[in-house]
């Protein structure tokens, strides 16, 4: 389960955060882990519940959002939304496509006190 370890890396960065910019605990954090992230939200969001008590993420809310990716259609020369790296283009057909977003995972917001 590599969410456990994307939880501790999303922790390391809140601390480090808290390190430069002082706070005392996070209240709300809203994290995007696109379509063709590879993250499994439900187990994310455990593990980040998971290594919660003591840090600074103790009793924060917790929100991801899961955009739509984006690909570029190389038989119709489109850029296009898709859910999967099995999706076919939604214009032509074509399944030569090239990812262009949605691969990341990233903090949005922290609301911290």
């Amino acid at each position: 389960m590599h969410e456990l370890s994307l939880a501790g890396g999303i922790l390391r960065v809140l601390e480090q955060t808290r390190e430069r910019d002082p706070f005392e605990r996070v209240t709300h954090l809203r994290l995007e882990a696109g379509a063709l992230s590879g993250v499994e939200l439900s187990a994310l969001r455990f593990a980040l519940e998971a290594i919660a008590p003591g840090t600074c993420l103790e009793h924060a809310t917790i929100d991801i959002d899961e955009p739509a990716a984006t690909a570029w259609c190389l038989p119709c020369g489109q850029s296009v939304e898709i859910r999967s790296r099995l999706d076919p283009c939604p214009l032509c057909g074509g399944f030569q496509l090239q990812a262009t977003s949605g691969t990341e995972l990233r903090v949005m917001e922290l609301q911290v006190i």
